[in-house]
């Protein structure tokens, strides 16, 4: 069936990249729903569902079409749960290694962390609370696979190479990020110089992260995978799971993310790699 596309698909991604950056922002500074009793910033990922869903019958393909297909659901996101929980059982292993080897001990805590009224974090461990959680970054998730993994990958591929588009895709998806350090720079929680370097960070991993979901869309022709190493990521390793010291918690949770992060990327370069050179 011909696709109803009045401009071109560069120009539809960063259009529809720029509507949901835009509400992101709104709910971001405005709204602050992630500090109101939800705990989570996630009408913006519910308004990109909808624009999503919205774009797709506007240039009639399916949700199967951008990798949403019902065969390799729950074997894709079993393996993508399972490449998280190998990437940040070593990652976690040396979080409290280099805490040990620092003088500060530190052990591993289960809660949900969220803010009280009066802006401080209190820790969470109802059932209610994960239960959220969960919810909440599977909208999150379908959310962002959708947009910068399934249709992104699939208007930019054609008039570009692959790799290429997926480069591009994952570069949109580390500047979607940068608006966390922005926020902290507005809200006087940190310097200017540090908002710099922090955006800079948040592009590269974030931009590392989706180039490895990318790959994975790839080699498993779904986004099922990606998705699933992408929810453990959100809510298992950076909300349920904390490292705390006497100092505090999660101090060097940066370090957490980027080396599970590394690892897994090193392991699915090597598969892509391998399945390239060796599959015809």
């Amino acid at each position: 069936m011909e696709r109803n596309i009045k401009c071109k698909p560069n120009n539809l991604c960063m259009i529809i990249f720029m509507l949901c950056l835009s509400v992101r922002f709104v709910e971001y500074f405005l709204i602050e729903t992630d500090k109101t009793a939800i705990g989570e910033n996630v009408l913006h990922k519910v308004v990109g569902i909808i624009l999503l869903a919205l774009v797709l019958k506007k240039i009639n393909l399916t949700w199967g079409d951008i990798g949403f297909q019902k065969n390799g659901l729950v074997s894709g996101i079993l393996k993508g749960l399972l490449l998280g929980t190998v990437c940040f059982a070593i990652s976690f292993g040396l979080e409290l290694s280099i805490s040990v080897l620092q003088g500060n001990p530190a052990h591993l805590e289960i809660y949900i962390s969220s803010f009280s009224l009066t802006g401080s974090q209190i820790k969470n461990t109802d059932f209610v609370f994960f239960l959220l959680c969960v919810l909440f970054n599977i909208v999150n998730v379908w959310m962002e696979e959708g947009v910068f993994r399934g249709l992104f990958l699939k208007m930019l591929s054609e008039t570009k190479p692959f790799m290429q588009a997926n480069f591009i895709a994952a570069f949109l998806f580390g500047i979607w990020h940068i608006i966390m350090p922005i926020r902290s720079y507005v809200n006087g929680e940190m310097s200017f110089a540090a908002m710099v370097l922090m955006g800079i960070g948040y592009i590269i991993l974030a931009g590392i992260m989706g180039i490895k979901w990318g790959l994975l869309y790839r080699i498993t022709g779904n986004l099922w995978a990606g998705l699933g190493d992408h929810l453990f990521n959100n809510t298992v390793a950076t909300n349920m799971l904390h490292v705390v010291s006497q100092n505090g918690a999660d101090e060097l949770q940066i370090v957490r993310i980027m080396a599970a992060q590394i690892i897994s990327f090193a392991f699915v370069i090597a598969i892509h790699t391998y399945r390239t050179t060796n599959v015809r």
